[in-house]
Protein backbone atom coordinates (compact mmCIF):
# COMPACT_ATOMS: atom_id res chain seq x y z
CA UNK A 1 0.00 0.00 0.00
CA UNK A 2 1.61 3.78 -0.70
CA UNK A 3 2.42 5.50 2.38
CA UNK A 4 3.49 8.63 3.23
CA UNK A 5 6.44 9.17 1.30
CA UNK A 6 5.07 7.77 -2.02
CA UNK A 7 1.49 9.93 -1.71
CA UNK A 8 4.14 12.66 -1.22
CA UNK A 9 5.98 11.75 -4.27
CA UNK A 10 2.69 11.51 -6.12
CA UNK A 11 1.45 14.63 -5.40
CA UNK A 12 5.07 16.55 -6.08
CA UNK A 13 4.94 14.90 -9.29
CA UNK A 14 1.15 15.72 -9.75
CA UNK A 15 0.84 19.46 -9.13
CA UNK A 16 2.74 20.66 -12.20
CA UNK A 17 0.27 18.40 -14.48
CA UNK A 18 -2.92 19.09 -12.93
CA UNK A 19 -3.35 22.50 -10.52
CA UNK A 20 -5.07 25.29 -12.75
CA UNK A 21 -6.02 22.72 -15.84
CA UNK A 22 -9.36 21.29 -16.09
CA UNK A 23 -11.09 18.02 -16.05
CA UNK A 24 -12.62 17.76 -19.46
CA UNK A 25 -13.78 13.98 -19.18
CA UNK A 26 -14.09 11.34 -16.64
CA UNK A 27 -14.24 7.74 -17.98
CA UNK A 28 -14.61 5.17 -15.66
CA UNK A 29 -14.60 1.55 -16.98
CA UNK A 30 -15.31 -0.36 -13.43
CA UNK A 31 -18.68 0.88 -11.59
CA UNK A 32 -17.40 -0.37 -8.18
CA UNK A 33 -14.67 2.16 -8.34
CA UNK A 34 -16.62 5.05 -7.72
CA UNK A 35 -18.35 4.78 -4.09
CA UNK A 36 -20.46 7.88 -3.95
CA UNK A 37 -23.64 8.95 -5.78
CA UNK A 38 -23.40 12.78 -5.55
CA UNK A 39 -21.70 15.35 -6.85
CA UNK A 40 -22.06 13.12 -9.74
CA UNK A 41 -19.33 12.94 -12.78
CA UNK A 42 -21.17 15.09 -14.48
CA UNK A 43 -20.65 17.88 -11.32
CA UNK A 44 -16.95 16.97 -11.62
CA UNK A 45 -16.47 17.36 -15.00
CA UNK A 46 -15.18 21.18 -16.76
CA UNK A 47 -13.66 22.06 -13.45
CA UNK A 48 -10.35 23.62 -12.52
CA UNK A 49 -8.42 21.43 -10.49
CA UNK A 50 -6.88 24.01 -7.58
CA UNK A 51 -5.13 22.31 -4.85
CA UNK A 52 -3.63 18.61 -3.78
CA UNK A 53 -3.24 17.41 -0.68
CA UNK A 54 -3.43 14.38 1.82
CA UNK A 55 -5.73 13.30 4.18
CA UNK A 56 -4.03 10.23 5.67
CA UNK A 57 -3.53 7.86 2.95
CA UNK A 58 -5.83 9.51 0.67
CA UNK A 59 -5.05 11.62 -2.18
CA UNK A 60 -7.65 14.66 -2.43
CA UNK A 61 -7.81 16.85 -5.61
CA UNK A 62 -9.50 20.40 -4.51
CA UNK A 63 -11.25 21.86 -7.27
CA UNK A 64 -13.17 24.93 -7.63
CA UNK A 65 -16.43 25.47 -6.13
CA UNK A 66 -16.01 23.67 -3.28
CA UNK A 67 -15.83 20.26 -4.81
CA UNK A 68 -12.96 17.57 -3.82
CA UNK A 69 -12.13 13.91 -5.61
CA UNK A 70 -10.98 11.53 -2.61
CA UNK A 71 -8.84 8.40 -3.84
CA UNK A 72 -7.46 5.72 -1.75
CA UNK A 73 -5.67 3.42 -3.77
CA UNK A 74 -5.40 0.80 -0.73
CA UNK A 75 -2.95 -1.94 -1.18
CA UNK A 76 -2.90 -2.46 -5.35
CA UNK A 77 -4.14 1.07 -6.50
CA UNK A 78 -1.75 3.10 -8.43
CA UNK A 79 -1.80 6.59 -10.86
CA UNK A 80 -0.37 6.28 -14.29
CA UNK A 81 0.18 9.13 -16.51
CA UNK A 82 -0.34 9.03 -20.03
CA UNK A 83 -0.92 11.17 -23.31
CA UNK A 84 -3.97 12.91 -23.51
CA UNK A 85 -7.13 10.79 -24.55
CA UNK A 86 -5.01 7.60 -23.74
CA UNK A 87 -7.18 4.64 -23.80
CA UNK A 88 -8.11 2.87 -20.09
CA UNK A 89 -5.99 -0.42 -19.75
CA UNK A 90 -8.46 -3.40 -20.01
CA UNK A 91 -7.52 -5.65 -17.19
CA UNK A 92 -6.09 -2.73 -14.53
CA UNK A 93 -7.84 0.25 -15.87
CA UNK A 94 -10.78 1.95 -13.43
CA UNK A 95 -10.82 5.70 -14.31
CA UNK A 96 -9.65 8.36 -16.26
CA UNK A 97 -9.01 11.80 -15.91
CA UNK A 98 -8.85 13.83 -18.76
CA UNK A 99 -6.68 17.30 -18.81
CA UNK A 100 -5.36 18.62 -21.66
CA UNK A 101 -2.21 18.46 -21.40
CA UNK A 102 -2.49 14.25 -20.27
CA UNK A 103 -4.52 11.15 -18.85
CA UNK A 104 -4.39 10.94 -15.39
CA UNK A 105 -5.39 6.59 -15.03
CA UNK A 106 -6.51 5.06 -11.93
CA UNK A 107 -5.47 1.36 -12.20
CA UNK A 108 -5.43 -1.68 -9.62
CA UNK A 109 -3.63 -4.76 -9.63
CA UNK A 110 -5.64 -8.17 -8.78
CA UNK A 111 -8.99 -9.01 -8.41
CA UNK A 112 -10.24 -7.80 -4.67
CA UNK A 113 -11.28 -4.50 -5.97
CA UNK A 114 -10.29 -2.12 -3.00
CA UNK A 115 -8.94 1.32 -4.17
CA UNK A 116 -11.77 3.98 -4.01
CA UNK A 117 -12.78 7.39 -5.42
CA UNK A 118 -15.22 9.64 -3.93
CA UNK A 119 -16.97 12.80 -5.27
CA UNK A 120 -16.99 15.38 -2.40
CA UNK A 121 -19.28 18.26 -2.10
CA UNK A 122 -18.04 20.69 0.61
CA UNK A 123 -15.23 21.27 3.20
CA UNK A 124 -17.65 19.88 5.74
CA UNK A 125 -18.15 16.26 4.05
CA UNK A 126 -14.70 15.83 3.25
CA UNK A 127 -13.87 16.31 7.05
CA UNK A 128 -15.64 13.49 7.55
CA UNK A 129 -12.63 11.45 5.92
CA UNK A 130 -10.12 12.40 8.31
CA UNK A 131 -9.36 9.37 10.72
CA UNK A 132 -7.69 11.51 13.06
CA UNK A 133 -4.26 10.90 12.97
CA UNK A 134 -1.76 13.57 12.84
CA UNK A 135 1.02 14.13 10.44
CA UNK A 136 4.10 13.19 12.13
CA UNK A 137 5.92 16.92 10.54
CA UNK A 138 3.26 18.99 12.11
CA UNK A 139 3.34 18.09 15.98
CA UNK A 140 5.82 17.96 18.68
CA UNK A 141 7.65 15.29 21.06
CA UNK A 142 4.69 15.73 23.82
CA UNK A 143 1.80 15.66 20.69
CA UNK A 144 3.58 12.19 19.41
CA UNK A 145 3.27 11.15 22.93
CA UNK A 146 0.09 11.50 23.51
CA UNK A 147 -1.15 10.20 19.80
CA UNK A 148 0.54 6.66 20.25
CA UNK A 149 -0.67 6.34 23.98
CA UNK A 150 -4.08 6.76 23.40
CA UNK A 151 -4.45 3.28 23.42
CA UNK A 152 -2.00 0.51 25.06
CA UNK A 153 -1.11 -1.45 21.77
CA UNK A 154 1.98 -2.48 20.49
CA UNK A 155 4.28 0.09 18.45
CA UNK A 156 3.82 -1.60 15.50
CA UNK A 157 -0.28 -1.34 15.46
CA UNK A 158 -0.26 2.20 16.91
CA UNK A 159 2.67 3.69 14.44
CA UNK A 160 0.13 2.05 11.87
CA UNK A 161 -3.19 2.86 13.15
CA UNK A 162 -4.59 6.25 11.02
CA UNK A 163 -6.54 7.69 13.95
CA UNK A 164 -3.27 8.14 15.39
CA UNK A 165 -0.52 8.78 13.24
CA UNK A 166 -1.41 9.77 9.22
CA UNK A 167 0.52 7.81 6.45
CA UNK A 168 2.50 5.30 7.92
CA UNK A 169 2.09 1.44 6.61
CA UNK A 170 3.81 -1.75 7.39
CA UNK A 171 6.66 -1.02 5.19
CA UNK A 172 7.89 2.33 6.52
CA UNK A 173 6.71 1.15 10.50
CA UNK A 174 9.52 -1.83 10.01
CA UNK A 175 12.21 0.98 8.78
CA UNK A 176 11.48 3.27 11.58
CA UNK A 177 11.71 0.76 14.19
CA UNK A 178 14.73 -0.77 13.53
CA UNK A 179 16.20 2.84 13.20
CA UNK A 180 15.06 3.12 16.62
CA UNK A 181 16.06 0.24 17.90
CA UNK A 182 12.58 -0.74 19.32
CA UNK A 183 10.98 -4.34 19.27
CA UNK A 184 7.79 -3.82 17.17
CA UNK A 185 6.13 -5.62 19.69
CA UNK A 186 6.75 -3.65 22.56
CA UNK A 187 4.00 -2.16 24.25
CA UNK A 188 3.51 1.38 24.34
CA UNK A 189 3.08 1.86 28.02
CA UNK A 190 6.32 0.67 28.44
CA UNK A 191 8.45 2.99 26.81
CA UNK A 192 10.54 5.20 28.12
CA UNK A 193 11.70 9.03 27.87
CA UNK A 194 14.57 7.97 25.66
CA UNK A 195 12.74 5.63 23.86
CA UNK A 196 9.53 7.88 22.82
CA UNK A 197 12.68 10.53 21.70
CA UNK A 198 14.26 7.92 20.21
CA UNK A 199 11.39 7.05 18.03
CA UNK A 200 9.93 10.04 17.78
CA UNK A 201 13.35 11.31 15.85
CA UNK A 202 13.75 7.87 13.43
CA UNK A 203 9.73 8.29 12.53
CA UNK A 204 10.79 11.91 11.12
CA UNK A 205 14.22 11.20 9.74
CA UNK A 206 13.17 7.56 7.97
CA UNK A 207 10.37 9.27 6.33
CA UNK A 208 11.94 12.67 5.37
CA UNK A 209 15.08 10.35 3.79
CA UNK A 210 12.45 8.30 1.55
CA UNK A 211 10.45 11.44 0.60
CA UNK A 212 13.61 12.64 -0.38
CA UNK A 213 15.05 9.67 -1.91
CA UNK A 214 11.90 9.28 -4.05
CA UNK A 215 11.41 12.70 -4.98
CA UNK A 216 15.44 12.42 -6.64
CA UNK A 217 14.96 9.10 -8.06
CA UNK A 218 11.42 10.39 -9.74
CA UNK A 219 12.87 13.77 -10.58
CA UNK A 220 10.54 15.47 -13.58
CA UNK A 221 9.60 11.68 -14.48
CA UNK A 222 5.71 10.36 -13.37
CA UNK A 223 6.01 8.19 -10.44
CA UNK A 224 5.92 4.10 -12.43
CA UNK A 225 7.45 1.97 -10.01
CA UNK A 226 5.45 2.48 -6.73
CA UNK A 227 6.19 -0.11 -4.52
CA UNK A 228 6.95 -1.85 -0.34
CA UNK A 229 9.94 -3.06 -1.54
CA UNK A 230 13.38 -1.17 -2.33
CA UNK A 231 16.29 -2.48 -1.95
CA UNK A 232 17.91 0.10 0.10
CA UNK A 233 15.66 -0.69 3.29
CA UNK A 234 16.73 -2.21 6.25
CA UNK A 235 14.51 -4.84 7.20
CA UNK A 236 11.67 -4.48 5.30
CA UNK A 237 11.07 -7.31 2.98
CA UNK A 238 15.01 -8.66 3.40
CA UNK A 239 13.79 -11.77 5.59
CA UNK A 240 16.71 -13.87 6.18
CA UNK A 241 19.21 -11.40 4.49
CA UNK A 242 21.74 -9.63 6.65
CA UNK A 243 20.84 -6.92 9.10
CA UNK A 244 22.71 -3.91 7.87
CA UNK A 245 24.11 -2.45 11.18
CA UNK A 246 24.71 -6.18 12.67
CA UNK A 247 25.39 -8.53 9.93
CA UNK A 248 22.47 -10.92 11.92
CA UNK A 249 19.57 -12.24 9.45
CA UNK A 250 16.47 -10.24 9.21
CA UNK A 251 13.73 -12.34 11.18
CA UNK A 252 9.73 -12.31 10.52
CA UNK A 253 6.36 -12.75 12.18
CA UNK A 254 3.13 -13.02 9.99
CA UNK A 255 -0.27 -12.10 11.41
CA UNK A 256 -3.52 -11.75 9.25
CA UNK A 257 -2.21 -10.59 5.85
CA UNK A 258 0.85 -8.82 7.07
CA UNK A 259 4.14 -9.85 7.94
CA UNK A 260 6.93 -7.73 10.38
CA UNK A 261 10.41 -7.84 9.28
CA UNK A 262 12.62 -6.75 12.37
CA UNK A 263 16.24 -7.37 13.23
CA UNK A 264 16.39 -9.38 16.60
CA UNK A 265 20.15 -8.32 17.86
CA UNK A 266 19.56 -4.59 16.84
CA UNK A 267 15.78 -4.45 18.58
CA UNK A 268 15.06 -7.54 20.55
CA UNK A 269 18.43 -8.18 22.96
CA UNK A 270 18.79 -11.09 20.32
CA UNK A 271 15.63 -12.72 21.26
CA UNK A 272 13.10 -14.00 18.36
CA UNK A 273 9.78 -12.86 18.19
CA UNK A 274 6.96 -15.76 18.69
CA UNK A 275 5.47 -16.39 15.35
CA UNK A 276 1.95 -16.90 15.88
CA UNK A 277 1.38 -19.88 13.52
CA UNK A 278 5.00 -21.24 13.59
CA UNK A 279 5.38 -21.23 17.47
CA UNK A 280 1.77 -22.34 17.71
CA UNK A 281 3.34 -25.41 15.23
CA UNK A 282 6.03 -26.04 17.19
CA UNK A 283 5.43 -25.26 21.04
CA UNK A 284 8.66 -25.84 23.16
CA UNK A 285 10.66 -26.84 20.08
CA UNK A 286 10.30 -23.31 18.90
CA UNK A 287 13.62 -21.19 19.01
CA UNK A 288 13.63 -18.01 21.29
CA UNK A 289 16.67 -16.52 20.59
CA UNK A 290 19.35 -15.76 17.75
CA UNK A 291 21.80 -18.79 19.43
CA UNK A 292 18.86 -21.02 19.32
CA UNK A 293 18.08 -20.77 15.93
CA UNK A 294 21.28 -20.91 14.58
CA UNK A 295 21.97 -24.14 16.31
CA UNK A 296 19.01 -25.61 14.43
CA UNK A 297 20.21 -24.81 11.32
CA UNK A 298 24.00 -26.01 12.30
CA UNK A 299 22.06 -29.43 13.07
CA UNK A 300 19.67 -29.16 9.63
Amino acid sequence: MPELPDLSNYIESLKPRVIGEPINGIRISSPFILRSVEPSAADITGKTVTGLSLIGKRVIFELEDRLYIAIHLMIAGRFRWYKPGAKIPGKLGLMAFDLPNGTLMLTEAGQKHRASVFFVRGKEVLEAFNAGGANVFDIDLTTFIECLTRKNHTIKRSITDQKFLAGIGNAYSDEILHHARISPMRQTRTFTDDEWQRLFNSTRLVLNKWITKLREETGDKFPTKVTAFHPEMAVHGKFKQPCPDCGKPVQRIRYANRECNYCAKCQNQGNLLADRSLSRLLKKDWPKTLEELESVAEQG
